[in-house]
């Protein structure tokens, strides 16, 4: 994988790990929602955690030096594996009956999707 590859890797590993943590645990739409119960903090703190970790898996594969070229594109495929579950599961999220992007207090469309 050549630099440019493993910068796009780190740019979304970034995103994971900096993007769920401001987007999910530092605002009043989630973790700080007095209207939350506790079990779904814990899903969100559990969401958040698995972005932190799929984070640290993608940029371990993406600068992890391969004796072998067999071995740079495995590296290659599990780095762009572990950048892509997150986001693929976000995408997916929205398939559940009853889920939104975005709760109508915050400006989300003012009927659940499903």
């Amino acid at each position: 994988m050549g630099l440019l590859g493993r910068l796009l890797l780190t740019i979304d590993a970034a995103g994971l790990a900096v993007g769920a943590v401001v987007a999910d645990c530092l605002n009043e739409t989630h973790m700080f929602n007095p209207r939350w119960r506790p079990h779904a903090k814990f899903h969100n703190a559990q969401t958040v955690a698995l972005a932190i970790i799929l984070a640290a898996l993608t940029l371990y594969y993406s600068w992890r030096p391969a004796r072998t070229p067999e071995l740079r594109r495995e590296f290659v495929f599990a780095s762009a594996v572990a950048g892509s579950i997150y986001w693929v599961a976000g995408l997916l999220a929205i398939l559940a009956p009853g889920t939104m992007g975005v709760d109508p207090e915050f400006g989300g469309a003012g009927v659940p999707a499903g």
